[in-house]
């Protein structure tokens, strides 16, 4: 350690008190020897006060040293104790001469620098940072020190171990040694760290307070601004340094007056924390203001804290949130379909209206166990599946589910697990209402049914009607030559019989399938009745009682008599078959509006108005179970060889092809109930009914039926062509025969060449043909022949041919089976008419014509 203390190792003589005690006692016993001696010798008074007084000058000088000694060894140790003093000091300290030579330095100061420099100033610019900046602070410390001035600098230096680190190095002068100054040193890296992690956090603090997304003021007494942050400045549309110390007060940007508020007060009285702001550009906006007022008193002058909320984002996040619920709310309410939400116990806690509308209106969802509102026979596996889902399990494939309503109803179920962290969680349910798409899956089901029957009754048509116009026809032949009387007249007669039962049969199959011939006719429903009621009696029986009720000012439909009249027959029977004891069969008449849209069963039926005919009989009724199948064609309830299970299945398709529909009501062992809508029809009852035009046509068919003319006959069928050919020649016309549409052009072309032929006053040729069917065959021939007259015969339903045949245009049909009359009376009434005209109508009423 460099000292100021005199070198250690060097004997003196006062630094041993024991031994100038010594030496004292040695004195004090001379002297006392002395004065022994000198009495015991004699001696001079005045040798004895000499030795006597050199005594005392040696005791005087002995004990003015020992002083002397004391006031060193005080002083030593007061040197000792500010040398420990100095060590102990946190930071380093040295004295520096004139000379800039190191006096003395503690031990903090030694290990800061290498203490073997005996010129620590060197040392300490040492150990600097390679940074100008440093070394400049450095210099200046120096020249202050040089100076005898006081000075303090904090500058960058590189530690033992390479890491930057920051001393404070101070020079004070020292008073009385001129050019001495002491040097201290102190480490304050931690120190700066901390004041730097300080100013970070206030930094942060002042960051948060200027741009918080709050305002911020404080206001003197008048309302002058003592602190504004940024975002409140940039509110008012201003600056902090501008509102701060400037002339602007609060009130200036408050809207409204505000009598008898105080200049820092923003609230008018009685009113709430709610302001109206402006800014210094005119925005206005709504705020809440919280304000604590502090001082006015001995405390110091009055201040405000105050802290503003912009209410402008608040409220249009209000807005947006409204705005987002109502439009939520709406596709909520008017979803299309079925949106319910339910507790764990699958009570419906809230659902739109398509639920509503689902259910029906009479029927209150809410509070209800969802499957309540599911059909009875389909509750089990929708209680099963809410189950599941609520335990967690996946909710699988939607259910399709039928549904309690005032009308059937089907839908299907989506479920889905609703969490809640509060515990209140339980399901989202949806229903779309499936009502329609599985009424037309229904009627998809029953038309391709209808259709592949309609296939096979057309082709069973077609067929059959070719081989019953043989066996009608060649009876009718041998009819001719065997007369009533005759022994074979019989057998013809039950041949000729059972092949016309075979034909209604043909036709109660093109019924079933909508494929016959209709005449509808405009007709008024009341006198139709009417004309059947005795015949409705004759067919009930005695023990059958029949009430007619008439509506009144029915309207008029538009339908086929003998149809219409079929379907009450039919109807009528069946009601007398389940009625065996007897009982009351009711038709009853009316007006009906229909509303709406509604579904029956498999059928739609259409809003407008209608004329119901109801047919009601007090039977045995129709099972649930089979109520839904009675129209279905080839099914029903009674026993072998009683019924052929087309009778309900006609009366649907005359009812559907003539436009209306028909519905069901059975009560087993209380009766059944056919309802029958025909639609209304604008215009006049016109056109003769069922029984003139049936009349009329026997009273044609029984006349003359001869005739002239050349008629050329083309049929693929030889047994048809052949009693057609033996028919006609037989009523005087001459019949040229073709098996196919290309002879039967050939012949044509053969006619026209021949001057002496004639030509040819008719065509009647069968529609279906191979190669070239009839419509083909009579556009080739009226291309020869533009005037030609032609009559088309098939067994298949007019209807179904209709587009083939209009397309030959000015046509006449006649359907398969036909009689001979039949055949004479249509040849003739044709040939009766101007070349080129063509009369609609089919059958004995087109013979009739």
């Amino acid at each position: 350690m460099v000292s100021m203390n005199p070198r250690p190792g060097k004997l003196r003589f006062t630094g041993d008190p024991r031994l100038r005690w010594l030496v004292l006692v040695i004195v004090l016993l001379a002297t006392m020897l002395v004065l022994l001696f000198g009495a015991w010798a004699d001696m001079e008074p005045a040798m004895i006060a000499a030795g006597v007084a050199l005594a005392a000058v040696a005791g005087i000088a002995l004990l003015t040293l020992s002083r002397t000694e004391r006031q060193a060894a005080t002083a030593q140790r007061q040197v000792e104790v500010l040398t420990h003093a100095a060590d102990a000091l946190p930071g380093g300290a040295a004295v520096i001469d004139g000379t800039g030579a190191l006096v003395h330095a503690n031990a903090v100061f030694q290990a800061m620098v290498d203490p073997a420099d005996r010129r620590p100033v060197d040392a300490l610019r040492g150990r600097l940072a390679a940074d100008s900046d440093a070394r400049a602070r450095f210099e200046r410390l120096v020249t202050a020190a040089s100076a005898g001035r006081t000075a303090t600098e904090e500058v960058p230096i590189r530690s033992a171990a390479g890491k930057s680190a920051w001393w404070e190095i101070s020079a004070h002068p020292v008073p009385g040694f001129q050019g001495h100054s002491l040097w201290t040193v102190g480490d304050v890296t931690t120190r700066r760290e901390i004041e730097a992690i300080v100013r970070a956090e206030q930094a942060k603090v002042v960051d948060f307070l200027q741009n918080a997304p709050v305002g911020f003021y404080s206001v003197d007494g008048e309302g002058r601004f003592e602190f504004v942050n940024r975002t409140l400045a940039s509110w008012l549309e201003t600056a902090p340094e501008e509102l701060v110390g400037g002339p602007a007060r609060l009130h200036d940007f408050l809207v409204g007056a505000r009598p008898g508020a105080a200049p820092y007060d923003p609230f008018p009285a009685g009113e709430n924390q709610e302001v109206a702001m402006r800014g210094l550009r005119g925005r206005r906006f709504q705020a809440v203001i919280n304000q604590t007022v502090f001082g006015g008193d001995i405390s110091g002058p009055l201040r405000t804290r105050s802290v503003v909320r912009d209410l402008t984002a608040e409220r249009e996040m209000a807005e947006a949130l409204s705005r987002s619920e109502r439009r939520f709310r709406g596709l909520f309410e008017h979803a299309p379909v079925v949106i319910a939400s339910l507790d764990k116990q699958g009570r419906v806690v809230d659902c739109n209206p398509a639920l509503l509308r689902l259910v029906g209106e009479k029927i209150e969802p809410m509070g209800r166990a969802l499957i309540e509102l599911i059909d009875p026979r389909d509750r089990a596996q929708a209680d099963q599946r809410i189950r599941a889902v609520l335990r967690g399990e996946p909710p699988g494939k939607p259910l399709e589910l039928r549904l309690i309503g005032e009308s059937p109803r089907y839908a299907v179920l989506y479920l889905s697990r609703v969490d809640d962290p509060a515990g209140e969680g339980g399901l989202m349910a949806s229903f779309i209402d499936t009502t329609e798409h599985k009424k037309l899956e229904m009627q998809f089901t029953q038309s391709q049914k209808m259709q592949a029957v309609g296939q096979l009754a057309g082709g069973i048509a077609h067929d059959f009607n070719n081989l019953l116009t043989a066996m009608i026809g060649f009876c009718d032949l041998l009819l001719l030559r065997h007369r009533p009387g005759d022994q074979s007249f019989g057998d013809i007669m039950q041949i000729k019989q059972n092949a016309n039962r075979a034909a209604n049969l043909v036709r109660q199959l093109l019924a079933f399938s909508r494929q016959q011939t209709l005449q509808p006719k405009v007709l008024n429903v009341t006198d139709a009745l009417a004309e059947l009621s005795n015949l409705l009696r004759r067919l009930l029986g005695e023990s059958i009682e029949l009430k007619m009720i008439h509506g009144r000012d029915l309207g008029l439909v538009k339908v086929d008599q003998g149809q219409l009249e079929q379907v009450i027959i039919n109807l009528a029977v069946n009601a007398r078959d389940a009625m065996g004891t007897g009982g009351t069969l009711t038709i009853r008449s009316l007006n009906e509006h229909v509303a709406r849209p509604g579904m029956r069963g498999v059928d739609s039926m259409a809003a407008g108005d209608y004329v119901m005919i109801e047919v009601g009989d007090t039977g045995t009724g129709i099972a649930p179970e089979i109520v839904d199948r009675i129209f279905e064609p080839f099914f029903s309830t009674k026993e072998a060889g009683q019924g052929t299970g087309l009778g309900l299945s006609t009366v649907y398709g005359i009812v559907k092809q003539s436009g209306g529909f028909i519905f069901v009501d059975s009560t087993p062992s209380q009766g059944t109930v056919f309802r029958l809508y025909l639609p209304h029809h604008i215009g006049e009852a016109r056109g003769a009914g069922a029984a003139e035009v049936e009349a009329a046509a026997e009273k044609a068919a029984s006349g003359d039926l001869t005739g002239t003319g050349v008629v050329l006959l083309v049929e693929d069928e030889d047994p048809v062509r052949l009693f057609g050919a033996r028919a006609l020649r037989n009523k005087g016309y001459k019949v040229i025969e073709a098996k196919s549409g290309d002879a039967a052009l050939e012949l044509i072309d053969k006619q026209l060449a021949d001057p002496k032929s004639g030509g040819i006053d008719l065509l009647i040729t069968d529609v279906v043909m191979p190669r070239m069917d009839g419509p083909t065959l009579v556009m080739h021939a009226r291309q020869r022949m533009p005037g030609l007259r032609v009559i088309c015969i098939s067994g298949y339903a007019e209807e179904t041919l209709s587009q083939r045949i209009h397309a030959a245009g000015r046509v006449h049909f006649l359907p398969k089976p036909f009689s001979l009359k039949q055949l004479a009376a249509k040849v003739k009434d044709v040939l009766r008419q101007p070349a080129g005209e063509a009369k609609t109508g089919s059958g004995p009423s087109a013979a009739a014509e």
